[in-house]
């Protein structure tokens, strides 16, 4: 029996550079996926990802990796950290202004048990959204004690009261380096940084990197930076394939194989409020999250050595 990738072959002939190619081969990898079993860590892992330079897919990495774990089964708790709200528009969550968000649990009134929201695509998916009121945050906390610390206890108290586990626990951060951010990195172990596939993407790395090292050397020791991810890469540019070598030979133990298409699809789902995953499961760009979703989960083991080694030093 014809394959559905041999069908799209025959019909749009099979030329290395034409879209039937293109089509073949992504249904192909489709429909491997279906049959692959997704790890789950044996421990939460605690990912924040963050790149201040913006445009980056920084939240289109969060909320579709997030989208591919749950899919395959994982417990996701997804904290939107950015005032845009952007990880919670794709997820079709409330956040307007005035609503309980990530801004409460900041300022002490509220507990996250009572701001998190369940995402409907999504059965073990939950998210704890944000809203434009969280722009201010960052004056309103900055004479408060222990402010680099308020989402850390936060999550500490609710995990510690909850009767849930959750696989992953996502921070979407905004893009900046400032008191918001420090907040993530104080709250997670791991970083995720999305790099785009374009002539500057390493310029902005290096002072992303620098921050990430203060916080470790002030705030966090145990913080890791465990994945990059490059984003928005054309295959059939020199540009991008070098920028990839080029992130893959500075930092080769981390930057994942996967790497994300420039692709529409993936910038048209938060309109209709979904992520990829769910707005076009079979197209290129849904494919490659899930495949980068599959390495992530895959490199649990050997995360969690990191971190705890890490752990065992402090």
């Amino acid at each position: 029996m014809e394959s559905a990738a041999d069908t799209i072959r025959r019909i749009f002939g099979d030329s290395n550079r034409s879209l039937g190619a293109e089509m073949a081969e992504t249904t192909s990898r489709y429909e491997q996926l279906r049959n692959v079993s997704f790890p789950k860590p044996d421990a939460t892992r605690f990912i924040a990802v963050a790149n201040q330079k913006g445009g980056v897919g920084k939240t289109s990495t969060t909320v579709n990796i997030a989208a591919a774990l749950a899919q395959a089964g994982a417990h996701i708790l997804v904290i939107d950290m950015d005032p845009q709200g952007n990880a919670s528009t794709a997820f079709g969550i409330r956040h307007n202004s005035g609503e309980p968000s990530v801004y409460d649990i900041l300022e002490g009134r509220l507990d996250i048990s009572e701001v998190k929201q369940r995402c409907e695509s999504f059965e073990s998916l939950e998210v704890v959204p944000s809203s434009i009121d969280l722009s201010g945050a960052e004056l309103e906390v900055a004479s408060m004690e222990g402010r680099t610390y308020l989402l850390k206890h936060a999550l500490d108290a609710f995990l510690e009261r909850s009767d849930e586990h959750y696989d992953y626990i996502f921070v979407d951060c905004p893009p900046s380096l400032g008191l918001l951010v420090i907040n993530a990195m104080c709250a997670v172990n791991e970083m995720l940084i999305p790099i785009q596939a374009e002539y500057y993407a390493l310029e902005g790395l290096g002072q992303l990197i620098n921050t990430i090292g203060l916080v470790q050397e002030h705030y966090n020791p145990v913080l890791l930076v465990s994945t990059m991810l490059v984003t928005m890469f054309d295959r059939r540019t020199l540009l991008s394939r070098e920028v990839f070598e080029e992130v893959k030979k500075h930092y080769p133990n981390i930057v994942l194989e996967t790497t994300i298409p420039r692709t529409v699809k993936i910038s048209e789902a938060p309109s209709f409020g979904q992520t990829v995953i769910g707005y076009d499961p079979k197209g290129i760009g849904a494919v490659a999250y899930v495949e980068a979703a599959l390495e992530i989960a895959r490199r649990s083991p050997s995360v969690l050595a990191a971190i705890e080694s890490k752990q065992g030093e402090h």
